[in-house]
């Protein structure tokens, strides 16, 4: 009888570990995302009320460079239309890059982005972006893709980035295709090395 309930207590405490486990897993990208946008860790950019305790903080200037890249293995053109613009801290900015695709095929790709020097990631908030989303291109399909952020003015008032006079927006798209490719790859070889 006690064998039993020791028996029970150790399954029902090794099944609530592993439910606990993958609880953890499945919550670790969403407080991931969140604690980077909280504190801007990564040059992640964060959403920030311009008017911070009723202080009204006076807009400066700041470059704001855009760069892109395409990773191996997808064959598109990506560039952003404008190479820099001049942007008042404070305002809404909308900057457009152009996609087009190469191949003969239609191809899935996303991107990924960060912003630069990191440390002004928590005054760089993104208000709408084609990161992180699938963009999929006919061959020969060529798209202008928008992207519309805002430079907090708390910026030029933080010892930290008082001196930043330059941010650079860096995009980078990778093929969602080939990572389908992948597994379906490794899908079959471990099927093979199972058989």
């Amino acid at each position: 009888m006690v064998q039993n309930k020791k028996i029970r207590f150790t399954v029902f405490l090794v099944v609530s570990i592993i439910i606990g486990m993958v609880s953890l897993t499945y919550a670790a990208v969403p407080l991931y995302d969140l604690f980077c946008r909280t504190t801007g860790f990564g040059g992640t950019p964060v959403a920030k009320k311009d008017d911070v305790n009723g202080v009204n903080i006076e807009s400066i200037n700041i470059k704001v460079q855009f760069n892109s890249d395409v990773a191996r293995g997808l064959e598109w053109k990506f560039l952003p239309v404008e190479r820099q613009k001049i942007v008042k801290t404070g305002n809404n900015t909308l900057v457009f890059y152009k996609a087009k695709n190469l191949s003969n095929n239609k191809i899935t790709g996303v991107a990924t982005f960060n912003v630069t020097p990191l440390k002004v990631g928590k005054y760089f908030s993104k208000i709408e972006c084609f990161c992180f989303e699938e963009q999929t291109l006919e061959s020969g399909e060529e798209v202008e893709m928008p992207v519309s952020f805002y430079i907090d003015p708390e910026i030029a008032i933080d010892p930290n980035t008082q001196e930043v006079k330059t941010i650079t927006l860096s995009y980078t798209f990778f093929n969602t295709d080939e990572n389908e490719k992948n597994k379906g790859k490794i899908n079959k070889n471990t099927t093979a090395q199972i058989q």
